[in-house]
């Protein structure tokens, strides 16, 4: 009996040390699941990436020219509207104008060959390893050095029988310099009658606070304005003396004045220029009223206020009467009081920056075009970086030297370029981001 009791307190003890050593261990082995499990590797939650595209949430595709699709084919080329004419093309593209989307002005210089594109001309019979265009998407020549005319001090003729340029007539034409185009690129006038009065028109703009619309014309190279009548039947005001400049003085010549922009009192100030280093400012009759700017020392960056090389461009604040002039040269943009005192300035970023114009709109925002890098570039007033488009080349919508820019009511944009010759018309992407595209222009007292 004894023997009995003694072996089930043995079994007893046995099977309690033995669920106690399992028991242990499956503690252990949750406390060691526990310690692998409790600290889990973070994983970041989906972040939206940053869209910059022109039109929100856009899947694929991207952005050839901002905001904006290019109008293939406008304006229709001369060759293909003017009878005898099938043998030439617009020279330079100098500057465009929209009164409105049925009436856009085309600045240009005369007409030259319309020859056909090269193809793949080796160069190696000449010493160069190389074939000629180097690419279609390129262009194989500029028209601002194939175009008239020839130097400002080298004739006061339009178009010499022998020139620089070639012979006159068989290289060059110095024909149709206005032109008018519709929404179609169809040729609706051509201002023939003014080809004579004019040596290097610059630049082509209407008031938007003249209810008469007169069409105003700055030709540098014979150092005048030009105003004429809406119809273009009368020129009625001329300023400057044509072909006679005056130095950085002068009230009442120019030389080589550049660009103008009006005041909403009718007034204007007119950048000159090339050689001279000043702006004048004009009341709404055409009578001088003062000038600021001096000359630069003719280097690159020139940062004095006031001091100026090549004044190409401007641009009028309406709600301010702040003035926005290209300083050129000096890679620069300077702010000025209506009157002439100096504000602030920045620069656009060094070489290979060469800014051509100017344009703000309603927004108020300073776009340029760089002939360095071929990109509209946008601007806040105080000269904040903003955006920029564009890219070189000669297929629609590349840029080559774009030297006019406009805007018109239904928000389409031209360009005139002294590179590619002629002009560009661009109509805003559906949905695109207003912000991206150039603001609109005034027309405060048009109907």
């Amino acid at each position: 009996m004894k023997q009995v009791i003694l072996g089930l307190a043995v079994g007893v003890v046995a099977t309690y040390l033995y669920f106690s050593t399992q028991e242990t261990e499956v503690i252990e082995i949750e406390e060691v699941m526990e310690i692998e499990t409790a600290a889990p590797v973070p994983v970041p939650a989906p972040v939206a990436a940053t869209s910059f595209a022109a039109v929100p949430g856009q899947v694929g595709g991207q952005d050839f020219f901002g905001a904006y699709d290019v109008v293939p084919g406008w304006p229709i080329n001369i060759a293909d509207q003017i009878e005898g004419h099938e043998d030439w093309t617009w020279g330079a593209g100098q500057s465009v104008f929209a009164e409105s989307p049925d009436r856009v002005f085309v600045l240009v210089r005369g007409e030259i060959p319309n020859v056909e594109r090269p193809r793949n001309v080796s160069l190696r019979d000449i010493g160069i390893p190389a074939n000629f265009p180097i690419s279609n998407s390129v262009p194989w020549r500029n028209t601002t050095n194939t175009s008239l005319p020839v130097g400002v001090d080298d004739t006061t003729d339009n178009c010499p029988p022998e020139s620089a340029r070639g012979q006159c007539g068989v290289d060059v034409r110095w024909e149709h310099t206005i032109l008018v185009f519709n929404r179609e690129g169809e040729l609706i006038e051509d201002w023939t009658q003014w080809d004579y009065l004019l040596r290097r028109p610059h630049f082509i703009t209407i008031s938007p606070f003249d209810p008469e619309k007169h069409v105003w014309l700055v030709d540098d190279y014979r150092h005048a304005i030009f105003k004429f009548t809406n119809d273009g039947s009368e020129l009625v005001q001329t300023i400057g003396m044509p072909n006679d400049y005056g130095d950085n003085n002068d009230p009442e010549r120019f030389n080589r004045p550049t660009f103008m922009a009006f005041r909403s009192d009718g007034g204007f100030y007119v950048t000159d220029g090339y050689r001279n280093t000043r702006v004048v400012r004009f009341d709404a009759d055409g009578n001088y009223m003062m000038q600021w700017g001096e000359p630069g020392t003719g280097e690159y960056d020139d940062t004095r206020p006031g001091f100026m090389n090549n004044v190409h461009g401007l641009a009028i604040d309406h709600q301010t009467n702040e003035v926005y002039i290209n300083d050129r040269d000096n890679n620069r943009v300077q702010v000025f009081t209506e009157d002439g005192e100096f504000l602030r300035d920045w620069g656009f970023g060094g070489r290979p920056s060469n800014i051509h114009l100017f344009y703000m709109g309603q927004d108020r925002m300073l776009w340029a075009f760089d002939q360095g890098t071929q990109k509209m570039l946008k601007y806040d007033r105080d000269g904040h970086y903003l955006y920029s488009f564009g890219s070189f080349g000669v297929s629609p919508g590349g840029f080559f030297g774009v030297h006019g820019i406009a805007v018109d009511q239904e928000g389409s944009l031209y360009v005139a370029e002294v590179g590619n010759g002629g002009a560009q018309k661009f109509t805003p992407k559906e949905g695109a981001n207003p912000e991206l595209l150039l603001g609109a222009p005034t027309y405060s007292a048009w109907e």
